[in-house]
């Protein structure tokens, strides 16, 4: 399960971790992922319960856009072509 919101600045898009239909306690449930997209960048957001702390990492547009290239390709170095 997912929520979209449109604040002033950000698109936010919360990610719900929930086991499938059927799947009662067949494991632990991780915490949701926050992810703000802004116009140059995408914060995404977890609470670590271990630490007690919010991780957060910071990619820009061409670091997403080439994670979600990796995301389809085979084992290898790539290079995507800008322009």
């Amino acid at each position: 399960m997912f929520t979209i919101e449109h604040d002033f600045d950000a698109t936010v898009i919360t990610l719900i971790d929930e086991l499938p239909q059927g799947e009662i306690g067949s494991r632990p449930l991780n915490e949701d992922v926050v992810i703000h997209s802004f116009d140059d960048r995408v914060v995404v957001e977890q609470f670590d319960p271990d630490t007690g702390e919010l991780a957060q990492i910071v990619l820009t547009i061409e670091q997403l856009e080439e994670l979600r290239a990796a995301l389809n390709l085979p084992e290898g170095n790539y290079r995507l072509q800008r322009g």
